[in-house]
């Protein structure tokens, strides 16, 4: 499954980078977003590249179908990794992985920011794969739901923040 999404800002880059790559900020958007247990596991940048893990605590923004609730718990252990490189001025590329502890599925993804110092977009493409045999289909689609609202929330969160 695959999700694209667009996200205007009406921030420059250079600010929503810097809160893209900001503890602080990153703590309390995901005390907002009901995220427990947050811990900033990495935060490396300079003036080409920069790499962000996060560990934290989360719950779906659905009710788990049955078929999922085998692995998928009340809340369950998240571990985001980005990787991100600057390709010029007004453009950044991230590649990024979302682990949750005990699902069987591959989520990673794309985002590429790019703007002047007035304003911004941050186009993002996600993927979910989930090969379980029977059920890898309909385990993907939840998960894709599930992740698309996750960010959508994030979206409005960095926001209402910047």
């Amino acid at each position: 499954m695959e999700l694209q999404l667009t996200h205007p800002y009406q921030a420059g880059i250079g600010r929503v980078l810097g809160a893209f790559f900001d503890k602080d900020h990153i703590l309390e958007k995901n005390e907002l977003l009901g995220s427990r247990n947050v811990r900033v596991a990495e935060l490396e940048k300079d003036d080409a590249s920069a790499k962000l893990v996060v560990e934290r605590q989360m719950t779906t923004s659905a009710e788990v179908p049955g078929m999922l609730s085998h692995f998928h718990r009340e809340w369950n252990k998240v571990r985001q990794e980005e990787h991100w490189f600057r390709k010029s001025d007004g453009e950044w590329h991230c590649e990024f992985r979302v682990h949750i502890e005990g699902v069987p599925a591959k989520i990673k993804g794309m985002m590429k920011l790019e703007g002047t110092e007035e304003a911004c977009t941050n186009h993002v493409t996600l993927n979910v794969r989930c090969d379980v045999p029977l059920m890898g289909k309909k385990i993907a689609a939840f998960l894709a739901e599930d992740s698309h609202a996750k960010i959508e929330r994030e979206y409005e969160t960095i926001l209402r923040l910047l």
